[in-house]
């Protein structure tokens, strides 16, 4: 396919999530066709009159022909999205960018540490780890958000926990009055000491605003954890999707091409991230 060319994507359900995120599943409109797509990476979402953005896709390839992308309002075309149903078309184009490192990972013991709407990117990883969960060794998710209410994907956490081998630690910055929680608060690093996970097989995949990120690969160093596998998703920095419009130029890479997964060795030192 032509991945430059838009193509009709039906929206075939949707999942609210609160407080201001939606989940679309689609399916190209032209049977015929299929996107051939890799956990970690994205496509161009557009509507008709709204525009388009970059969105990574929250589901794994699926066998139907099916994707998903979990949005949160936050612009113009995304709070027009909300409104959207199932039944409706979008315009995609894609698959872009690179993907999480599934096959060079492994054997490898796993340490997932997400924040907020970081989350989105690294589900479907983790949905394809689950899969093949022999062919991994032991998982540990860390997951933070602001709120107990931010926390993306609640209903799925009893189904990771009950994969062989898995741990899922969760915190909250804050709680808000009227809402319930009796987990850890605080920023997700603070939960470095519960993860378990020694340095010399692991590997580290992590998403989610570059000051968490900052801190997580920071820590992990210290940590002695090698820069070569800890993997950063700059997701949030993508713009046209090809690199031309120059918006998400990072030293000599841009995020759309050369992104959005990096290993974080190659990112560390440049002067215009906070990495």
């Amino acid at each position: 396919m032509n991945l430059q060319l838009p193509k009709e994507a039906v929206v075939i359900g949707t999942k609210a999530h609160p407080p201001d995120t939606k989940a679309f599943k689609l399916r190209l409109r032209n049977d015929n066709e299929r996107l051939e797509l890799r956990s970690g990476q994205f496509n161009m979402v557009g509507l008709p009159g709204f525009g388009e953005a970059p969105f990574t896709f929250s589901s794994p390839p699926q066998a139907d022909g099916s994707f998903e992308h979990t949005i949160r309002a936050v612009g113009r075309l995304s709070k027009r999205l909300m409104r959207v149903e199932a039944g409706e078309t979008l315009h995609v184009r894609g698959p872009f960018g690179t993907a999480w490192p599934l096959e060079q990972v492994k054997g490898r013991d796993l340490l997932v540490v997400a924040g907020g709407v970081g989350m989105i990117p690294l589900r479907p990883f983790l949905l394809e780890v689950f899969q093949k969960r022999e062919e991994y060794g032991k998982v540990v998710v860390l997951f933070g958000a602001r709120t107990p209410g931010e926390l993306i994907y609640r209903e799925e956490f009893d189904t990771w926990r009950r994969q062989p081998n898995t741990f899922l630690h969760l915190t909250v910055d804050d709680v808000p009055p009227g809402e319930t929680w009796d987990g850890h608060t605080g920023v997700v690093t603070g939960l470095f000491s519960q993860m378990g996970i020694e340095p010399d097989n692991a590997a580290v995949l992590t998403c989610g605003p570059e000051i968490m990120m900052r801190f997580v690969a920071r820590g992990l160093l210290l940590r002695r954890f090698p820069a070569n596998r800890i993997y950063v998703s700059l997701e949030r920095r993508m713009k046209c999707g090809t690199g031309h419009c120059g918006h998400c130029q990072l030293g000599p890479k841009f995020v759309c091409k050369d992104g959005p997964v990096f290993r974080y060795e190659e990112l560390a030192g440049f002067p215009d991230t906070l990495l």
